[in-house]
């Protein structure tokens, strides 16, 4: 886990929150972890980067 990511604890008591992932159609989907992670880190640092 790199510093500033979600903890598996605090990844467990989110995902039920969330909406169930798509099936995989045309462009798959990025894992929600990833997609929460990189909110986070925009909301830190109040920086925009491309990914």
């Amino acid at each position: 886990m790199n510093r500033g990511n979600l903890s598996n604890q605090h990844w467990e008591r989110l995902k039920p929150l969330l909406p169930q992932q798509k099936p995989h159609t045309g462009k798959p989907n990025k894992e929600q972890r990833t997609v929460i992670n990189r909110i986070l880190w925009v909301l830190r640092t109040d920086r925009v980067r491309l990914f």
